[in-house]
């Protein structure tokens, strides 16, 4: 489905008077392997890059360097460089970024409520 695209969409009555699907173009916004995971540490306050990196062990360093330009790009993080010898370089949530800590943290909240709830289930109670 393209990103403007509501023909296919079961809720189009609800965004037909958006450009863009709204839940297409959030979809697109958190969609890769890390980013939902980047944009979670970052919500405790800016980090390095090595930083991110140790928080992330899985994570290649070309993958992650990916991951947080395309969040630059979409405008959520915040890339600075600070003018000293070596180069320092912070990430950081921007405003719309920070927007997002409440869903992130309602994924956090569902994430114990999905565990324990299958654990109830898998012991049969």
């Amino acid at each position: 489905m393209s990103l403007n695209s509501h023909s296919k969409c079961h809720m189009s009555n609800r965004c037909l008077k958006y450009e863009t699907c709204p839940m297409t173009l959030f979809h697109r916004l958190v969609s890769g392997k890390w980013k939902i995971l980047i944009l979670w540490y970052l919500s405790g306050g800016s980090l390095r890059f090595s930083e991110i990196k140790r928080k992330l062990p899985d994570v290649t360093q070309k993958m992650l360097t990916n991951q947080l330009r395309s969040l630059e790009e979409d405008g959520l993080v915040h890339r600075e460089i600070f003018p000293i010898i070596p180069p320092k370089v912070e990430y950081s949530l921007t405003d719309m970024g920070q927007k997002m800590i409440p869903l992130l943290e309602q994924m956090y909240d569902y994430g114990i409520e999905y565990e324990k709830n299958n654990k109830k289930e898998k012991n049969g109670y």
